[in-house]
């Protein structure tokens, strides 16, 4: 256990110190952040004038003349003017620095995940991105928009009200210091707990939304299997458990506040008692004694307020850790410096050599091993075999999704990881076995892979992948929302979209997985034609499962255990009996 607290304390330090790499984003609206502070200094001086005011009144006012009397409580109002004024303009501008600073944050983090390749997202869940860009953000924004005013406010009341105190009476602010170290040990005591809490807060609530995003998105599946009931029930003890960990978080909190008020007022009543008695002695006015409750609670507020910002500063340090972790991940893809520029063809050739991988969750499984293969520019390359065989990790490195831990993949000889990756997958088009349609219209989903091309070009695209019928069928065609994951198509739909969409890029190198897999007969052979007047003059790879499709491929390229075990056109595999044989004879009824 003695090893345990310090490692705690440095990740308390830690966290503390991540507050402070937000500072950088308040630059840019610095002489907001000025005016908020003037703002500040201005009210918080107001509020400490009034105690002023009110000592004057008590001690000058009554027994005065009325014009007297008149003077003080105007100027009184006066400050109170100043106090509103000064107080509209501190709101308004640390509120605006809250949003437009959060903003900047939620940017820069979406910015910097949606830049890293998927074996992050191997190990980190969506649910859990997303409740760092949605929760944590908040309660940063709270901070940034609120709690920092509200601090720096109370430590201004709490150094102004402290000198105005002594002012008013050295002996009874001595007695006031004298037992402030009875307010600040519970603030240490409970501090510690409530940002352990808050950060097991923080990872529930991500557990709930990792939970649900999951389930809501396989909705047809969960409904499919008759699912509901169990996801109910797991779904509640996942925010059952999220609640238990919020009650021991406010429990935390409310002693922390309870206690320090306790300790406060119970401290103004026992010097405000003794400043009663002074009175009476005559050693001190009734106006410097009202001073001095003023300033007293004042302070009494500004330290129990303080308490309480403390604990929403715990929250937001737990938040800024996960925030700043995020950002601190580098890409497992190096950019190059300089980057070998691609030759400018209108064919790419493709090449694996020797090439080794294992994915980063699985690294005891070599996904390919001692993988080669050679695709001329033009080419047709088929990849069949079984599942686990590899075909799909072909296409990943092929995108620079990944690198090899072994051996080089080359496009036109030059190798990926000398390439700039932007401008290699720029040269390649990919149709997935299960198509990606946007929560969008028809028209935003086509032009996903090249946005400013024109709409002639767009409908050529449409017109190609035989999907412009049932386009021009939609209530407003190619304007007609499609739905969160273009649930208002069928199957067949969506990948005659994203068969266009890969038509529109018009790129050099085509990567196929099963591209029409979801089709019905007919529609598979205007597509399977429309394909093929595609990958003419274009380097393809394709993935098939069922052999039909790739019978004019030029190449087929059996693979098994992540290596090639066959290679040559259907007839010669045939007749080599192996394991393309097989498959074929379980396909094709061949004896």
């Amino acid at each position: 256990m003695r090893n345990k607290v310090p490692d705690r304390e440095r990740e308390e330090r830690k966290s503390v110190a991540g507050l402070r790499r937000i500072l950088p984003y308040l630059a840019p609206y610095k002489w907001s952040a000025v005016a908020a502070g003037i703002a500040l200094i201005i009210s918080a001086g107001s509020v400490l004038a009034i105690g002023q005011a009110i000592r004057r009144v008590i001690d000058h006012g009554f027994g005065q003349d009325q014009i007297l009397i008149d003077q003080y409580f105007l100027a009184l109002l006066g400050i109170v003017c100043v106090l509103a004024a000064a107080t509209f303009a501190r709101y308004y501008l640390v509120t605006w620095l809250g949003e437009r600073i959060i903003a900047d944050i939620r940017g820069a983090v979406y910015s910097h995940v949606i830049g890293l390749s998927p074996a992050f997202f191997e190990t980190m869940r969506t649910g859990e991105v997303l409740s760092r860009l949605t929760a944590d953000t908040t309660l940063i924004q709270t901070v940034v928009g609120s709690t920092a005013s509200i601090a720096l406010r109370n430590i201004l009341m709490f150094m102004g009200g402290s000198v105005l105190l002594v002012i008013s009476s050295a002996k009874l602010t001595g007695l006031v210091f004298a037992l402030l170290p009875v307010v600040i040990l519970p603030i240490l005591i409970f501090g510690r707990k409530v940002r352990r809490l808050s950060r097991d807060s923080q990872d529930r609530i991500a557990d709930i939304s990792s939970y649900a995003e999951e389930s809501l998105s396989a909705i047809q599946v969960v409904q499919a299997f008759c699912h509901e009931a169990i996801d109910r029930l797991k779904f509640g003890k996942v925010t059952d458990e999220a609640f238990a960990v919020a009650v021991r978080r406010t429990r935390a909190r409310a002693w922390l506040t309870a206690l320090v008020m306790l300790l406060i007022f119970g401290a103004i009543d026992l010097v405000v008692w003794i400043g009663a008695k002074d009175v009476i002695a005559g050693e001190m006015s009734g106006g410097q004694l009202a001073a001095f409750v003023f300033y007293a609670i004042l302070v009494a507020g500004a330290v129990g307020a303080l308490a309480e910002v403390y604990g929403e500063l715990q929250r937001a340090a737990g938040a800024a850790e996960r925030l700043m972790e995020l950002l601190a991940v580098q890409p497992s893809i190096e950019v190059a410096d300089p980057t070998t520029p691609l030759p400018s063809l209108s064919s790419c050739a493709i090449s694996f050599r020797d090439v080794t991988f294992e994915y980063p969750s699985r690294p005891d499984l070599p996904a390919l091993k001692n993988f080669d293969l050679e695709v001329a520019p033009g080419e047709t390359v088929a990849l069949v075999g079984p599942s686990g065989a590899g075909k799909t990790t072909v296409f990943q490195l092929l995108l620079r999704f990944y690198d090899p831990q072994a051996g080089t993949v080359s496009l036109d000889g030059v190798d990926l990881r000398q390439a700039d990756p932007a401008e290699a997958r720029g040269r390649i088009s990919l149709v997935p076995q299960d198509p990606v349609i946007f929560a969008a219209n028809t028209r935003e989903n086509i032009l996903y892979s090249r946005p400013d091309a024109s709409e002639a070009d767009l409908r050529a695209a449409a017109e190609a992948a035989h999907a412009a019928d049932f386009i021009d069928a939609l209530p407003e065609k190619y304007d007609s929302f499609l739905g969160q994951k273009g649930v208002r198509l069928s199957g067949g739909q969506r990948q005659r979209l994203s068969i266009a969409r890969a038509i529109l890029a018009n790129p050099p190198v085509l990567l196929l997985d099963e591209a029409t897999s979801s089709l019905d007969a007919e529609s598979e052979r205007a597509v399977q034609d429309a394909l093929e007047s595609l990958m003419a003059d274009r380097t393809t790879i394709v993935i098939a499962h069922r052999l039909a499709t790739v019978l004019k491929a030029d190449r087929i390229v059996v693979m098994e255990n992540g290596t090639v075990i066959e290679m040559g056109r259907h007839d010669e595999l045939v007749e080599q009996n192996g394991l393309y044989a097989r498959l074929a004879a379980l396909q094709f009824n061949i004896h």
